[in-house]
């Protein structure tokens, strides 16, 4: 495909998972019946989905070429949010990890939980870097060092993707309970979008103009 085709496919993609992450947010309400646990999955999908909105209006002017003000406002809310995700993500993931220390599901299969504990903040630590390297590309697009990082975080944030999107949808024997269809449904469309718009991106990246102010 052409440059122009491969950035269109990944606009498209990426505001699809951005409107995939808002409709999380309501199903994980309403499937958590409002309870803490479901406010928690709630608040870091609607996070996510800001994140990503941002992220998507600064790599759209970038896969342009053009470079990105500083004062931007789409790439001030972008540098401003994603450390907090990411924090936010790391919490959930280390209230996890204690509660496991602390002997919560001693049933559950030890390599299953090992790999998901394992995954789980790589994916989130890769997802910080993406967010961060557009940002810090965005004024300079023309910067073929950051391209390359862009590009490279990229390929192995759309592994990470697949990876989550499996845990997602695929209970750990003596951890989590077999998900309903409707979990399925939502869950394992918003991981397949995920990936799909993740490798869209990086082909977008490598198709992408330089050089040029905007």
């Amino acid at each position: 495909m052409t440059p122009d085709r491969w950035r269109s496919a990944a606009l498209a993609a990426l505001t699809v998972q951005v409107m995939g992450l808002f409709a999380v947010v309501g199903y994980a309400l309403w499937r958590g019946n409002f309870s803490e646990g479901a406010w928690l999955n709630a608040v870091e999908a609607f996070l996510a989905g800001l994140v990503l909105a941002w992220w998507t209006a600064v790599f759209r002017r970038v896969t342009l070429g053009w470079a990105v003000p500083a004062g931007d406002g789409a790439l001030r809310a972008l540098r401003l949010t994603f450390p907090w995700l990411t924090s936010f993500r790391l919490v959930l993931w280390f209230l996890l990890l204690l509660s496991l220390a602390n002997g919560a599901a001693p049933e559950a299969n030890t390599v299953a939980l090992t790999a998901l504990m394992t995954v789980w903040p790589a994916s989130i630590l890769v997802g910080n870097a993406v967010y961060g390297t557009l940002a810090r590309l965005a004024p300079g697009p023309a910067d073929p060092l950051r391209r390359k990082r862009l590009a490279d975080w990229l390929n192995v944030a759309a592994a990470l993707s697949l990876a989550m999107a499996v845990f997602n949808v695929v209970p750990v024997a003596g951890f989590t309970s077999v998900p309903r269809l409707s979990d399925v449904l939502v869950y394992g469309l918003s991981g397949a979008v995920d990936v799909l718009a993740t490798l869209l991106a990086l082909r977008a990246v490598g198709a992408a103009p330089v050089g040029e102010e905007g």
